[in-house]
């Protein structure tokens, strides 16, 4: 018999290792809804004449510190940044207009002439508190148009992504704008807002507090509830703007109602980055709730300059692909069949070769086709389709085999047809618009 001390003692639970806070996977069926969002996305851009660019997800921490700006959130609070091996500051890019000038000049894309427009895709990464829409790893859908400072871009920009929206069948959604003024015209303006805040100083949040001496238009872009009493009451910047950049603005508002698409002006909207000059916009959509900002972006016109780079007016935008995907979940979930188009069901191991060979053939034309290698009965098999909700399901079994012609049962009705091998592509595409 055993002693006591002798018997091995049960090991500790080990714990599951989950994602980061802040950071989650998105999962079937939901990355459906996103693949459809980026595929409008790019047919939109590209009718537009935009070109696509992959920049590094790691950059250099002085370009976001020179073009963000250092007094920002982004910098001073929100950045993952570190030293590596060969002590250089690195920062994970918490996003990608500033990666995408740098990509501009690098590659002297302004010796091509003309105006570059280009768009890009991918995750972003920002230490912000998590909520709904917003995380530590998020995803945008970006474009920069480079090399004119045209109000015309920023118009056809804006119509654009009202464009895209409608694509998407967003509903409700209401597009902000608001001119920040230039170089010129800003510096009489902070100097005012400057004297206006010393007054309120002491009744603003924490952060504003700091922003009022650091960097005041800041103050502008607080989210904070109890303080936007007080922001309301502050100068604006529409009543300073210079005569270039009051002409600039009025030819953005004439453009955008030129062309029936509905703005409302929102003289406290900066955004949260330093760049901007004149123009600069969002769009919200009521469906978010409090954080219902779904995209923005602005004119940039020193930003080239800013990095080392030759005068090259820009105008780009951000869409968060997050948000963006929480408003149309429901209305594109609807609209996407998930499941494979076909399911191959056969019975008995006679006609396993036959319907791997079909699986095979339809696969190849771009057919989403699922097959099990396992023998099951017929009612098993098709009770495997409906769970994977197929649309068709091809019956081969002995008499199938025998006759050249299989059955292909719709699943959403019920109604079976004999179709010859042959014809089973073609009745598939006609029967649905659901190949890849």
């Amino acid at each position: 018999m055993l002693k006591s001390d002798n018997i091995p003692t049960v090991s500790k639970r080990i714990e599951a290792v989950q994602s980061v806070k802040g950071t989650r996977d998105l999962m079937p069926p939901e990355t459906s809804v996103w693949q459809r969002v980026e595929e409008e996305a790019r047919r939109v851009l590209r009718a537009y004449a935009f070109r696509e660019i992959r920049t590094p997800i790691l950059e250099s921490t002085a370009l976001f510190a020179r073009s963000v700006g250092e007094d920002t959130d982004i910098v001073s609070k929100e950045m993952y940044t570190f030293q590596d091996r060969d002590n250089e500051s690195l920062t994970l890019r918490p996003e990608a207009t500033a990666s995408a000038v740098r990509a501009y000049i690098e590659h002297r894309l302004f010796n091509e002439g003309g105006l570059q427009k280009l768009y890009y895709m991918g995750p972003m990464f920002r230490r912000e508190r998590p909520q709904k829409g917003r995380y530590r790893q998020f995803y945008q859908i970006g474009a920069e148009a480079l090399g004119s400072d045209h109000p015309a871009i920023d118009v056809e920009s804006m119509e654009m992504l009202v464009l895209l929206l409608e694509q998407l069948s967003v509903q409700e959604f209401t597009l902000l704008l608001n001119s920040v003024g230039c170089p010129r015209c800003r510096p009489e303006y902070l100097k005012v807002l400057r004297h206006a805040l010393e007054d309120v100083r002491a009744n603003l949040c924490r952060d504003c507090q700091r922003r009022a001496v650091t960097n005041p238009l800041r103050v502008l872009d607080c989210k904070v509830e109890a303080d936007q009493p007080i922001i309301e009451q502050l100068p604006r910047m529409a009543d300073y703007l210079c005569p270039e950049c009051r002409q600039h603005f009025e030819a953005v508002k004439d453009g955008l109602e030129s062309r029936r698409i509905d703005y409302r002006q929102a003289p406290r909207l900066v955004r949260g980055l330093d760049y901007y000059t004149r123009t600069t916009f969002e769009i919200t959509c009521s469906a978010l709730g409090a954080q219902n900002a779904v995209l923005g972006g602005g004119r940039y016109d020193g930003l080239s300059e800013m990095l080392g780079g030759p005068p090259a007016p820009g105008f780009g935008f951000a869409i968060g692909e997050d948000r963006l995907a929480l408003v149309v979940m429901d209305s594109i979930a609807k609209q996407l069949e998930l499941g494979p188009l076909a399911y191959v069901a056969w019975i008995g191991e006679a006609a396993l070769g036959s319907a791997e060979n079909l699986a095979r053939a339809l696969r190849r034309q771009g057919i989403s086709v699922e097959i099990s290698h396992q023998p099951m009965k017929l009612k098993k098999s098709l009770g495997t389709a409906s769970k994977l909700a197929a649309r068709f399901a091809i019956i081969i079994g002995e008499g199938e085999l025998e006759s050249g012609r299989y059955q292909v049962k719709d699943m959403t009705t019920g109604q079976q047809t004999e179709i010859e091998t042959n014809q089973i592509e073609r009745y598939l595409q006609q029967n649905s618009a659901r190949a890849i």
